[in-house]
């Protein structure tokens, strides 16, 4: 069966919903979100990432550093918005109709907070993926690098140690 080239937000999450509910717990473990950002390609734990929404409204806070993009009212809940790219250094394009925010799930905490992310990539086996080594200047907040068939870097990124890291936590300047 084609696959439409667009799909709306929510059949893709009820898709991946029902897709992990036939998967055993090993094959959920092996499994990462995929993410492009700052020109590169990330992993997430399924059990760090809460949930992927659309971008929505942002209100800016004064003071704060320029890749905290402010806060967003989810559902009756406010949640902090962190420019990924911008927390790593690199300018980030301008937001697309594929931007994500990336909410951190209940593994990290209680930290209401999400990354802002280009795009979605769908999940990856890490059966599929190599393991390489990681930098040696890597954060601390990194986790196990991959290559995949293409050659492809994949970082994975550990978001319980990101929301822990004093760097990330201290927004205002």
């Amino acid at each position: 069966m084609a696959r439409a080239a667009r799909i709306d937000l929510r059949t893709f999450q009820k898709e991946l919903a029902s897709r992990l509910a036939t998967k055993t717990a090993a094959q959920v473990e092996s499994s990462r979100l995929g993410l492009a950002c700052g020109g590169s390609r990330w992993l997430v734990r399924l059990a760090d990432a809460g949930e992927v929404i659309t971008m929505p409204n942002v209100v800016k806070v004064p003071m704060t550093q320029p890749w905290f993009m402010g806060v967003a009212n989810i559902r009756g809940n406010l949640f902090s918005v962190v420019d990924f790219a911008g927390f790593l250094g690199i300018d980030a394009a301008a937001p697309a109709a594929s931007t994500r925010l990336v909410l951190f799930g209940p593994r990290v905490g209680e930290l209401n907070a999400g990354i802002v992310v280009s795009r979605v990539l769908g999940l990856r086996n890490l059966a599929d993926l190599a393991p390489v080594p990681t930098p040696a200047d890597a954060a601390p907040w990194f986790a196990q690098r991959w290559m995949d068939g293409d050659g492809n870097a994949w970082q994975e990124i550990d978001l319980a140690r990101l929301a822990r890291t004093p760097a990330f936590l201290q927004v205002g300047i």
